[in-house]
């Protein structure tokens, strides 16, 4: 059994000193050797990148005046490029020459490269919004057909909140190809538009100020700018008229506002007598006798 295990590892001395390369010195032992001295300095370097963004993030970042979101992007880039030099830092120490691989390694960074479009897209949008901060955090927007308050802004993609708290993830390339609609963005006052409409008859001026009215109790309204009505048209069965009141912010639900003002007007008005008519026409009917005259038979 001795004699076994001994000629068994004498073999493997001669297998892993055996040249891998016909024309080289390259032993299976130097392939171990630097294969180990690589996965320890990629260790070393993963754990240097974790203390330096812990540490670039807690003691320089956060004594600027940069939004928390921006802060982690930054944090993040860093530790991105930190990690790239620190692998080729160690395959050099590892004395790992991947010169033979150039070949190879073109063609599969150009089928990396075709894979990873979307997501590079993406990364350098996120780097646009953080650094031109076209929407930011509690920002009320619209894009590619969501509507919500953001809530997070990463490198890759922004969680946008809708007003049924369903989170949606957008992809940050949306926001630079798309149109984005920004109703928090500089100014955050937003002006909103009520349609009503009354029936013929009812004086213009009493429903002016009644709609004046249910803008001043309503605590969400500013009273600078101050409400306006607006007298729109003459409509087939009503008179038209138009409520824009300011608001703070649209942090407050549009729909929840909309409803609340539409109840209020038409309890004011319901109070006063006005009527909100519907769609209707008038038929009138001539007297006198009616004749009706058979058709004329066909000729044979």
């Amino acid at each position: 059994m001795h004699q076994i295990l001994g000629r068994f590892a004498d073999w493997l001395v001669q297998v892993l000193n055996h040249p891998v390369l016909r024309h080289g010195q390259l032993t299976w032992f130097d392939i171990i050797d630097r294969l180990l001295h690589l996965v320890a300095l990629m260790l070393f370097v993963v754990a240097a990148d974790f203390v330096l963004r812990r540490y670039f993030l807690r003691r320089f970042l956060r004594r600027t005046r940069l939004e928390p979101q921006t802060q982690y992007a930054i944090s993040r880039l860093v530790g991105y490029v930190f990690l790239a030099v620190g692998f080729f830092v160690s395959l050099e120490v590892a004395q790992i020459n991947l010169s033979s691989l150039t070949v190879i390694a073109g063609a599969v960074g150009v089928g990396v490269g075709f894979g990873l479009q979307n997501l590079i897209s993406n990364f350098i949008s996120g780097l646009i919004i953080l650094a031109e901060r076209p929407v930011a955090i509690e920002d009320r927007i619209e894009v590619a057909g969501v509507v919500g308050r953001v809530t997070h802004i990463s490198l890759r993609s922004t969680t946008v909140v809708t007003t049924d708290n369903i989170a949606i993830i957008v992809p940050n390339s949306h926001f630079i190809t798309n149109t984005v609609t920004n109703w928090s963005h500089k100014d955050p006052k937003v002006r909103l538009r009520l349609p009503i409409g009354v029936a013929y008859g009812t004086d213009p001026e009493q429903v002016r100020r009644l709609l004046l009215e249910v803008a001043a109790e309503h605590a969400i309204v500013l009273s600078e700018p101050a409400p306006e009505v607006f007298f729109s048209e003459f409509a087939d069965s009503s008179l038209n008229f138009e409520l824009a009141v300011w608001i703070k912010d649209l942090t407050w639900d549009p729909r929840r506002f909309r409803s609340e003002l539409n109840f209020a007007m038409e309890s004011k008005f319901r109070a006063h007598g006005i009527e909100i008519p519907f769609p209707q026409r008038d038929v009138h009917v001539r007297s006198g006798a009616l004749v009706l005259q058979a058709p004329a038979p066909a000729k044979p």
